[in-house]
């Protein structure tokens, strides 16, 4: 038996977090690795020992093999889990981990290069018997050859790079006439991204379900499945959402794909844990799709309706002892659904989002976990992949899990860096995802027309311009210097109404007028409106009661920048820029040659250098956030002494951007 009592995690993140506390539960002594990025990190904080491993770019940190095992070296670790991701799945490392001899958590190299190629892979389950979708898999690449098969196969058809995956060197090929093109597509981004153009042509499932079913092999030659995942609800090939158990299979039907996935497995020699991917259709025929010889990011799902800690199953195969569980002992309970929470912009073609993490507040409740690893005041760094978190329910029925699920997004408040919450909201909510209906063209022909931001409702607005009222009475208050407490708040016998102005669409604005009548009631006025706001109490780290035309609600907020407020009512969360502040400015603004981005954003312009000289009023920059410009303008006059930024670059809320020396 390969005996170890610590274990090196190559991995950040929420992954690293979920295996280090599994193996911390197992009494391993943990260690963590960190790119310069990563330093305050909570997975580096939470291992017993963490070692940096490189600058930010994960070429030089995470994806370096050499330099991750001179870090389980200089620890004296006695294996390495690789989580999901980066390194998981590279024969090349898991073959030096045995060279070091240290214990690769995973299956062998040989196992890895086995499935590591979608051609290879497929030519070994044919021989298994495995069910296969129709295609072409040989060794023979021309143009020539591969047109040839496609008049075989017929149209429509998928053309993929053998040599990797997430949606990368893949086409759909509707007519033949387009299959050239299609082809020197495929294979150009295939080199680029994997290093190699090989490249297989399937017949194409247009509604597939993506079910996969999750395997367990231990050295003694024992196999289990632990039942199935529905991952059918993706985006450009990416999961979105992931259920267990799927929701139209029969127990025949489980019964014989966990069949087909125990021998893809058994046919290989396989140990460790293992993912085989197939694709249902919708006469419940299922053909092999691929097999992942990894952790999956889904697996929470399962470890929610077996009761198993799949980690935990990891790092007792990995030491030498047979499988705990018998295929007899598995059962599924109940019903498991996980939502990706991921920092991208869903209004702009879901690019990904970087930016500091204002606030995070994870869900809590009966049935609902959470696996992530971020903190309040952490960078969502550009350097990563987007995904942030996953936000698991179980119900003891499918209905449940949903509904646990859509509250638990709702509660969930995350402020900074954009993210996919409401995307994800809509998601669960839509009708066609809740009667189980969802096939892996759910999103493409629901979004068709994609994601468009909800616009601020009303109770949002009022209170937006209330939070900025106060915390504009609060820095008054902490700027005075008159003692007497009985004229604290004083205006004289005219009541004061503040303006405040909110972009709440294209090149529409609204005005929003607060009128302080009590100690802790406003009379918001919209569109010569009014609406009575009472504030019932805060506990000053961003949650309050508030008491809005009648109805209490829970407010989640966080004020960052100048006049910038983001705000969470009732589940529906945004962010409001009051456009006044940038033309009558602050007390921190006025006369000072210190420029701070008053918001995070993406700096389009810098207009001057260090040198120029520049007058009161006169545009320095542009910054452009939430889909808006904003134009910051020179306070003092004088010369330019510094430029801490570049167009292109991202600019922190509150961080400086420009000096100028006044004269």
């Amino acid at each position: 038996m390969a005996q170890f009592d610590s274990v090196l995690v190559a991995n950040r993140g929420e992954i690293a977090v979920r295996v280090i506390r599994s193996a911390q539960a197992q009494g391993y002594r943990t260690i963590a690795v960190y790119s310069a990025a990563d330093a305050g990190a909570p997975h580096v904080l939470l291992a017993d020992a963490a070692v940096l491993i490189g600058p930010a770019p994960a070429k030089q940190s995470y994806l370096d093999p050499e330099r991750i095992l001179q870090a389980a070296m200089a620890t004296r670790a006695g294996a390495i889990h690789p989580g999901y991701g980066f390194l998981s799945e590279n024969a090349a490392f898991a073959r030096a981990c045995e060279d070091t001899g240290m214990v690769f958590i995973g299956p062998s190299a040989g196992a890895i290069e086995l499935m590591g190629n979608k051609a290879a892979a497929k030519r070994l389950m044919l021989a298994a018997g495995v069910p296969c979708i129709p295609g072409y898999q040989g060794q023979d690449q021309s143009d020539e050859t591969l047109l040839a098969a496609a008049q075989e196969i017929g149209a429509p058809l998928m053309v993929k790079a053998a040599a990797g995956g997430g949606g990368r060197g893949m086409r759909l090929v509707a007519d033949l006439a387009n299959l050239p093109a299609a082809l020197a597509a495929a294979r150009s981004e295939a080199e680029n991204a994997f290093g190699s153009g090989e490249l297989i042509l399937e017949w194409a499932l247009l509604r597939p379900r993506h079910v996969e079913i999750q395997v367990f092999s231990d050295s003694l030659g024992n196999h289990v499945h632990l039942g199935e995942r529905d991952c059918s609800v993706q985006r450009r090939h990416q999961k979105v959402l992931e259920e267990s158990p799927c929701p139209v299979l029969t127990p025949e039907l489980r019964g014989a794909m966990g069949d087909a996935a125990v021998n893809a497995a058994r046919s290989i020699d396989y140990c460790g844990a293992g993912t085989v991917e197939f694709l249902l259709d919708s006469a419940g025929e299922f053909y092999f799709l691929e097999m992942n010889t990894r952790l999956q990011v889904e697996h929470p799902v399962t470890e929610m309706v077996t009761g198993l800690d799949l980690v935990a199953l990891q790092l007792q195969i990995a030491q030498g002892y047979p499988l705990p569980v018998a295929q007899a002992d598995v059962t599924l309970t109940g019903h498991a659904i996980e939502a990706r929470l991921y920092a991208e912009d869903t209004v702009n073609d879901f690019l990904p989002a970087a930016g500091t993490i204002q606030r995070w507040q994870p869900p809590v409740g009966d049935g609902i976990r959470v696996d992530h690893g971020l903190a309040a005041g952490q960078e969502v760094s550009p350097f990563y992949d987007p995904m942030l978190a996953k936000i698991i329910a179980w119900g003891e029925d499918r209905a449940a899990a949903c509904r646990r699920l859509h509250r638990a997004l709702q509660t969930t408040v995350l402020f900074g860096p954009a993210s996919n919450r409401q995307f994800l909201l809509d998601v669960v909510a839509n009708p066609r995802f809740q009667a189980g209906a969802a096939t892996t063209a759910f999103i493409a022909e629901e979004f068709a027309q994609g994601v468009q931001a909800p616009a601020p409702e009303l109770a949002q607005l009022c209170c937006a311009a209330v939070l900025q009222y106060r915390d504009g009475v609060a820095a008054s208050e902490r700027a005075r210097v008159f003692p007497e407490i009985s004229l604290r708040g004083w205006s004289g016998l005219r009541h004061i109404s503040v303006h405040y102005r909110y972009q709440i669409a294209e090149e529409e604005d609204v005005d929003v007028y607060v009128q302080q009548v009590g100690t802790a009631d406003y009379v918001c006025t919209v569109a010569a409106s009014e609406h009575p706001l009472r504030w019932l109490n805060d506990d000053c780290r961003g949650t309050a009661k508030v008491l809005i035309d009648g109805v209490t609600h829970r407010l989640c907020y966080t004020l960052t920048g100048r006049g910038v407020v983001s705000l969470q009512l009732g589940g529906a969360a945004c962010e409001l820029v009051n456009q006044l502040a940038f033309t009558r400015g602050d007390e921190a603004a006025v006369g000072s040659g210190i420029v701070k981005a008053p918001m995070h954003g993406n700096v389009l312009q810098v207009l001057v250098a260090p040198g120029d000289r520049v007058v009161k009023g006169q545009e320095l920059l542009v910054i452009e956030a939430m889909k808006m410009e904003h134009r910051l303008l020179a306070q003092v006059s004088g010369e330019v002494s510094a430029v801490h930024v570049q167009a292109g670059v991202q600019a922190a809320a509150g961080a400086t951007v420009l000096e100028i020396s006044e004269s």
